[in-house]
C-alpha cells in the first residue's frame, strides 16, 4: 500500500520532492488529482517508509 505524504500544487514541485526523496533512497510515486485547472499532485511512498520520509520532509522545511 502507498500513503500520501505531501500534496503539491504544481507538477514542478512534485517532481522536485520526488527527486529529493529518490536521492535519499525512497520509492516515490506522483499521482495527479482533479481537473487540469485545479490539479494537485499527491506524493506517495510505501507505508513502511512514511515515518522516515516525514523526517526528511521536516528537515527540508516542507
Amino acid at each position: 500500500m502507498w500513503t500520501v505524504v505531501y500534496m503539491a500544487h504544481s507538477q514542478e514541485d512534485a517532481d522536485k520532492i520526488k527527486t529529493t526523496l529518490s536521492e535519499e533512497g525512497f520509492l516515490v510515486k506522483i499521482r495527479p488529482i482533479g481537473k487540469e485547472e485545479n490539479r494537485v499532485y499527491e506524493v506517495l511512498v510505501p507505508n513502511g517508509e512514511v515515518e522516515e520520509v516525514h523526517e526528511v520532509l521536516i528537515d527540508l522545511g516542507l
